[in-house]
């Protein structure tokens, strides 16, 4: 495997759009990014020759952008039974299905959730294609969804903590008690 060959420099690229899209607490920026890093995912998996994985992330960029227009549930529906499709023509092992698997979670979570319980839905979808990256020998693919299991993670606990002190009356958190030793 070589670290600077075009595959892994693509990845390299969806893992600097990856890494952005899960920083975002707004969940349109957070789609628009996913759909670019998916872009470059799809790039990525079809020159390391793992289709399954290349047709999934292009679903998923496409979805991505059209959740930006719509939260249809018949939307996620076309989209989910495409990627069970393309799994059923294109997969040739057990591990083939992870990213399908992935695509099909964070397909539900991006047209049917917000906030937090869409971030915490994508995060299984992370593990799958973690997996994956793993197994296809995807170096920026698998930085990557370390990373946006670590981001989004970080970016859930912000979210919740600001809601938290939100409901607290202290949006600032001006009055979070002081510990003296």
């Amino acid at each position: 495997m070589e670290f600077y060959s075009l595959p892994q420099c693509v990845g390299y690229i969806a893992f600097v759009l990856g890494f952005i899209a899960f920083l975002q607490k707004e969940d349109r920026p957070l789609k628009f990014f996913v759909g670019l890093e998916s872009i470059a995912y799809t790039v990525h998996f079809s020159l390391l020759g793992n289709p399954t994985a290349a047709a999934s992330a292009l679903l998923t960029s496409l979805r991505s952008f059209l959740a930006l227009k719509t939260r249809s549930s018949l939307v996620a529906v076309v989209v989910i039974v495409a990627n069970v499709g393309i799994g059923l023509m294109l997969t040739k092992s057990l591990f083939g299905w992870l990213p399908v698997i992935g695509s099909c979670v964070s397909t539900y979570a991006i047209f049917t959730m917000k906030g937090i319980p869409m971030r915490l839905v994508i995060l299984s979808s992370t593990f799958c294609w973690l997996a994956n990256n793993i197994l296809s020998g995807s170096i920026g693919g698998t930085l990557l969804e370390t990373v946006i299991a670590i981001v989004n993670t970080s970016t859930v606990l912000r979210m919740w903590r600001s809601a938290a002190l939100e409901r607290s009356g202290d949006p600032a958190g001006e009055l979070a008690p002081i510990s003296k030793p």
